[in-house]
């Protein structure tokens, strides 16, 4: 299971936090999951008042995310799912979903939690989607490293500066 090894997150003082969900609408049952489960984090979180944001597809996640970005969120979470299929259209949504994601992460300093599932069944996504007898919340645990992640920055007293050179 690839949930082992997780780190237990404490999160405390996030209750006035602007967080924003994109979720996809492919395979609905698994994305309802997904997005309960976040929803339930946000709650369990003190958020009471989250932005979701339903689009196309996982390809469409970037996108999404830079937007909520640029509007002054504090953390985003993108929720979708890519099963594999017979074509590589597998590998390059994937690969594509991810450096969106990651290059909207860096790029804005706004962190981005990762809840897009690429499984290689339906079972497995249904495993993972935070569903009754599912193993693991991908959902929930996006949720909460966003949040954590936005809250460990909040902490950071003034803002970053390049360090001086020192030259010999």
């Amino acid at each position: 299971m690839s949930g082992k090894g997780a780190p237990e997150l404490s999160v405390s003082d996030a209750g006035d936090l602007r967080v924003g969900v994109i979720a996809a609408q492919w395979h609905e049952k698994v994305m309802d999951g997904l997005v309960d489960g976040a929803l339930r984090a946000l709650r369990d979180l003190g958020i009471a008042e989250p932005t979701v944001l339903r689009v196309p597809g996982s390809w469409e996640l970037p996108v999404a995310a830079k937007v909520l970005a640029d509007r002054g969120y504090d953390a985003v979470v993108a929720l979708g799912v890519v099963i594999r299929g017979g074509t590589p259209h597998f590998e390059y949504v994937c690969q594509g979903v991810t450096a969106g994601l990651t290059r909207v992460g860096t790029d804005t300093g706004v962190p981005v939690g990762f809840g897009v599932l690429t499984c290689d069944t339906e079972e497995q996504a249904l495993d993972r989607a935070g569903l009754p007898g599912s193993g693991e919340d991908k959902g929930h645990e996006a949720v909460t490293a966003a949040v954590a992640t936005a809250v460990a920055l909040r902490s950071l007293s003034e803002p970053w500066r390049e360090a001086p050179r020192h030259t010999a």
